[in-house]
């Protein structure tokens, strides 16, 4: 019987003998020589979303913080 470590087991409530399924259809769908390629698009495709991810969430804290008066000669900005 195939096991997986217990962090893959819960996948989507999936089990050992479903994921290996899952790879044999995708094998037999995409080929053996195109599944890396998949597998390397996926990947890119998954780290640009985080990258764009966190740059959003960049601007939003930035966008929060609360901007401070500037001040020349220590005296508070006022009519001239």
């Amino acid at each position: 019987m195939f096991f997986l470590p217990p962090q893959l087991a819960g996948i989507f409530g999936l089990g050992g003998p479903e994921l290996v399924l899952i790879l044999v259809i995708l094998l037999l769908l995409f080929g053996a020589a195109k599944l890396p390629a998949l597998a390397k698009g996926l990947g890119q495709s998954i780290r640009e979303f985080k990258k764009a991810a966190g740059e959003g969430q960049d601007a939003d804290t930035k966008s929060s913080e609360p901007k401070k008066p500037e001040q020349t000669n220590g005296k508070p900005p006022g009519p001239n």
